[in-house]
């Protein structure tokens, strides 16, 4: 055998060997077919097939994000919003998810936009709104179930983005005014009330002792004074009033 032979014999046993050899990633599983037919799924590392009769389909293990685009939705009071979301699946049967379906992944793309439409459509707009938890949920369950058979398992699902119609906002925004108003006069109005009902007690109090009235306008002269901008006039009644006091300490103090 001379040297061009070997030589062409060595390339065709590179080529043959370059169509054999298949490498699957860790995060992967390959799905074997022979003749059209699956006869294994093989895990990550270095595989062996036979060239033109086996063929061999990838499928990636990791989560995948899926944006879901908006959809106008009309809720259940009939009100129009536009909602986005973003879900979160992962193949977790390889087999399946190649044999049981065409693509997966438009497959979970079209059942979560029509699930989305589905069940916030059974919601008030309040409920929309408040309560974005419990949607997500019971679109991630529904997901789930048509998914299973086809390999596929939803993780989450979360609803990112709601935009409500002009007028809708400008309501709403009139409506929490005026929550902020009531919650105010509210307040003002607790305020008043304790502020009465300790001028009430006040009142007692000096009612029962005369000399505390006159020790608080003497308080007030005092704090009018500390300013030394004021000119203060004394009242003979006032002087008169002072002298009781001068009397009532030294009673007292007896």
């Amino acid at each position: 055998m001379d040297l061009f032979t070997l030589i062409i014999v060595g390339i065709i046993i590179l080529v043959i060997l370059g169509l054999s050899i298949r490498i699957v990633n860790q995060y992967e599983k390959g799905v074997v077919f022979r003749l059209g037919k699956v006869i294994g799924v093989r895990e990550p590392g270095l595989r062996l097939i036979i060239p033109v009769v086996d063929r061999m389909v990838k499928v990636s293990l990791r989560i995948v994000t899926m944006p879901i685009p908006s959809q106008n939705i009309i809720t259940q009071d009939n009100v129009s919003i536009d909602v986005a979301a973003v879900a979160y699946f992962k193949v977790v049967d390889a087999y399946n998810a190649v044999v049981a379906i065409e693509n997966y992944n438009r497959a979970v793309n079209q059942i979560a936009q029509t699930t989305m439409r589905n069940v916030i459509g059974q919601f008030l707009l309040d409920d929309v709104l408040s309560s974005t938890s419990k949607i997500n949920e019971k679109i991630k369950e529904i997901i789930d179930i048509h998914s299973e058979p086809w390999g596929v398992q939803i993780t989450a699902v979360e609803i990112k983005d709601i935009k409500l119609p002009d007028t809708m906002q400008r309501a709403m925004a009139r409506q929490a005014e005026a929550e902020r108003d009531k919650r105010a006069k509210i307040i003002a109005a607790e305020g008043e009330f304790l502020s009465a009902t300790k001028l009430g007690e006040a009142a007692d109090v000096i009612a029962a002792h005369p000399v505390a009235l006159q020790l608080r306008n003497l308080q007030v002269l005092n704090e009018i004074a500390s300013e030394k901008n004021s000119t203060i006039i004394f009242p003979a009644q006032f002087m008169a009033t002072i002298k009781d006091i001068n009397q009532f300490i030294k009673s007292e103090e007896k």
